[in-house]
């Protein structure tokens, strides 16, 4: 069974939602909209309060390279545009909006029917791509067109697709899968021409054998398609161990896949490109899934960007009594939410409600130096040891052992006998190595 080579563990799946059909969320009456959910520089608004809006209209312009144009996700009056705090409890700028009746822009395809026929240039796919605010939707929310821009003397082999969804609890992508595939498929061609490679590559765990069977059951209506089981081991699906699993090649420490001849998206995005191309809708609405071992109605629920958390959480049932705390993302790799009034946004993939139990963390002691952390770790470095220099403040010692290749996946702090807090220090250090070498080549 194809997997990646080096780290890795095997947290408890809790895939509690997987027999859950994505249910739609029911427009709010308030949205937020922030101008800044995708990686990069924020979008630059294009309307201001009193305005009237559409569902699918550009509010917000991308702003250099790497941004991302952001679409109203409603129709109805902009109340205003300041910042509102997020999830994380930070304030970003966003678009304010009261709904009203839902109506569409008249360019968009709101039919049924699937479009498999793309007569669009590769230079015009990507072009669309950029319009739409198509963005990365495994988590990163990096601008998808950018990765199609490809740097001169690099040549794409392989589309690589992500449809592993490795984080305990998610179910959003499996769903996807499951009710979506042939728009998937067509989205993968789609990406295939705009890349001109002639291979794609579907790797999903085999925790999931419906979505395998179901997407292997087309790919002889799609050439150069090919899907692939791989074994369940966490982080399978970061781009770097995808990559390794699926065609064992190995990206250099700092640089992208590209560099070895991939380019990697997910199921997700490719869904959103079939949209954006076939049926000219911009990214505005997202599957996420809402789980937890107390929530009476685990769900994998279609919502609008801007929708608050609460109204997700209400149609999974509603906070449970011996809640502690409520993450945005999975277990391994989300962070605790400390507003839930805050709104989804492009990159809200999950909304995991944890018992006080479960949420509360173990003291740390001391490091007793077993080196588990150092086996688990998927990028081969030495996390007790980056730990260690992240505290002392050592920072050219840390960028030294490598500290900006760590992909922050929890694999170390996991498996910590300890309970060291590994993954907190790495965060910091990487904040603190990463200012310090952009001011380098500033």
């Amino acid at each position: 069974m194809k997997t990646f080579k080096i780290g890795g563990v095997h947290p408890n799946e809790n895939k509690a939602s997987a027999n859950q059909p994505i249910e739609v969320v029911p427009v709010s009456k308030i949205v937020f909209i922030p101008v800044s959910q995708h990686l990069g520089n924020p979008a630059k608004p294009q309307v201001e309060k009193g305005d009237i809006v559409k569902t699918g209209q550009l509010i917000a312009k991308g702003d250099g390279f790497i941004s991302a144009n952001v679409h109203s996700s409603v129709s109805g009056k902009v109340l205003k545009v300041e910042e509102v705090i997020d999830y994380c409890g930070i304030r970003r700028q966003s678009i304010v909006i009261e709904t009203t009746e839902d109506v569409w822009e008249e360019s968009i395809d709101k039919s049924a029917q699937i479009i498999t026929e793309c007569t669009l240039t590769s230079e015009a796919i990507i072009e669309k791509i950029n319009e739409n605010g198509i963005v990365g939707l495994g988590g990163a929310t990096f601008p998808s067109y950018v990765k199609y821009k490809i740097p001169e003397g690099k040549k794409p082999e392989f589309l690589i697709i992500n449809g592993v969804e490795c984080e305990p609890y998610l179910t959003a992508d499996h769903r996807l899968m499951l009710e979506k595939s042939r728009e998937i498929m067509v989205g993968i061609t789609i990406l295939m021409k705009g890349l001109k490679v002639n291979k794609a590559m579907i790797g999903i765990e085999n925790n999931k054998p419906d979505a395998i069977a179901k997407l292997s059951s087309l790919t002889s209506e799609f050439p150069g398609i090919t899907v692939h089981a791989l074994k369940v081991k966490y982080p399978q699906g970061a781009e770097k161990q995808l990559i390794k699993a699926l065609v064992n090649r190995e990206v250099p420490s700092g640089k992208l896949p590209m560099e070895v001849g991939c380019v990697v998206q997910n199921v997700g995005t490719a869904f959103a490109v079939y949209e954006a191309i076939q049926k000219n809708k911009p990214l505005f609405e997202r599957v996420v899934t809402v789980s937890g071992k107390l929530l009476s109605k685990p769900s994998n629920l279609l919502a609008r960007v801007g929708t608050p958390i609460t109204d997700l959480i209400e149609m999974a049932g509603g906070i449970p009594e011996d809640t502690g705390k409520i993450i945005i993302g999975g277990p391994m790799m989300g962070r605790a939410a400390s507003i839930i009034e805050a709104p989804i946004t492009k990159a809200t993939s999950g909304i995991l409600v944890m018992t006080t139990k479960e949420s509360k963390r173990i003291t740390p002691v001391s490091c007793i130096r077993c080196g588990k952390c150092i086996t688990v770790c998927p990028m081969g470095l030495e996390p007790y040891l980056l730990a260690k220099l992240s505290e002392a403040q050592m920072w050219e010692e840390a960028e030294d052992d490598r500290i900006m290749d760590c992909m922050e996946c929890g694999s170390c702090q996991f498996t910590c006998p300890s309970a060291r807090p590994l993954v907190d220090y790495m965060r910091v250090g990487k904040n603190k190595v990463g200012q310090i070498i952009r001011n380098r080549k500033n």
